[in-house]
């Protein structure tokens, strides 16, 4: 499927937008109410489990708040219990909630989880060390989601539309929602996708609708692991073949590092040593850092270790959402020598201090 021309598309630093433009990042999709076991094992011998939130673009939304953005999120939940708890949590964090729509027919998604990695294949994991991921949001007040049911004026007010490839997946009406807002505009933000591929999500429906969307937005983050799932693309250097379109594309790959395609050029920037505590909302975090230092205008190379540094804040704390470093302690390790940066080793702590 070809790519929809782009018109009236900002560039890839989004410096040119009104200064009275409402919020700096708007992210759009799903938030549940999550669950993982209070101890280690599987969830069939966990009687107790601690209640969070859970949601790839809200992830980032907080993120991006805590580190000092204006930032909204959209999204659609029940108007039970779970939809309250959802919204408190969100906005306790800064981000905007005012354009959240409360659904009375249909329940808030919810999810149960394990520690470890999520599989990027269609097999069980039978490895002990990947997680055990339990989902009810089939009919979700979130499914829901249409062109028809989110207020384009909300979509637009922020200088950045942060978008991932879950939604699509979630039922015909968010597909043809996202495929609306990544159309080509007059006045469209700076359009932001992480591809977020989701074995589960996608098993009956063809993956490809992830690249077609990916080649409409103007800077997309996607895991070497995931394209080769996906798409078959056979190595991070293949990607940029396949999605020439984007004026910046991040190839995430792993431990190893992370690349930023530009038209300038590519950076490659390796990651930090990470003594792992979960591994949960590490890809939420490496964008939420990236974005937060295109909103300041850092180059490719800063942007890449603000998004290494907020992904180790998210790896080396249990949950969905880890308190992201401070500001001037981010500048700080972002700025030092290739050889200090090489030796940076980031342990459970480190970002306040308690390490």
């Amino acid at each position: 499927m070809s790519p929809a021309p782009r018109a009236d598309t900002p560039t890839e630093t989004p410096t040119d937008t009104p200064a009275d433009t409402p919020f700096d990042v708007v992210c759009l999709g799903e938030t549940m109410a999550a669950f993982r076991p209070a101890g280690p094992g599987r969830l069939a011998d966990s009687p107790v489990f601690v209640r969070g939130v859970g949601g790839a673009e809200s992830n980032t939304a907080c993120l991006l708040a805590r580190a000092g953005h204006r930032v909204r999120w959209i999204g659609r939940v029940g108007t039970d219990g779970f939809g309250d708890h959802v919204l408190a949590e969100i906005a306790a964090r800064g981000v905007d909630v005012s354009a959240v729509q409360r659904d009375p027919d249909r329940p808030t998604g919810v999810y149960f989880r394990t520690g470890g990695e999520r599989s990027t294949t269609s097999e069980r994991p039978a490895d002990r060390d990947l997680a055990e991921v339990l989902y009810h949001r089939a009919g979700s007040a979130a499914s829901a989601m249409s062109p028809d049911t989110v207020d384009r004026a909300a979509a637009d007010s922020g200088r950045i539309l942060h978008l991932s490839g879950i939604t699509p997946a979630l039922s015909a009406g968010c597909r043809a929602l996202v495929h609306e807002l990544t159309g080509p505009r007059p006045g469209r933000p700076l359009l932001s996708f992480d591809v977020n591929y989701r074995v589960g999500l996608w098993r009956r429906q063809d993956p490809a609708v992830l690249l077609d969307l990916a080649r409409r937005c103007d800077l997309v983050f996607v895991g070497a692991d995931e394209a080769r799932a996906a798409w078959g693309a056979p190595d991070p250097a293949a990607l940029r073949e396949l999605l020439p379109e984007p004026s910046v594309l991040v190839v995430k790959d792993g431990g190893r590092g992370a690349t930023a395609h530009t038209a300038e050029g590519d950076c490659q920037v390796p990651a930090p040593s990470v003594e792992v505590a979960d591994p949960v909302g590490a890809g939420d975090a490496f964008a939420a850092g990236f974005l937060s230092a295109t909103l300041r205008g850092l180059p490719p190379r800063a942007r890449l270790r603000h998004g290494h540094l907020a992904a180790a804040a998210a790896l080396t704390a249990p949950g969905d959402l880890a308190e992201p470093p401070a500001r001037p302690l981010a500048d700080r390790l972002a700025a030092l020598d290739d050889g200090a940066w090489g030796r940076l080793r980031l342990v459970p702590g480190w970002t306040t201090g308690k390490a």
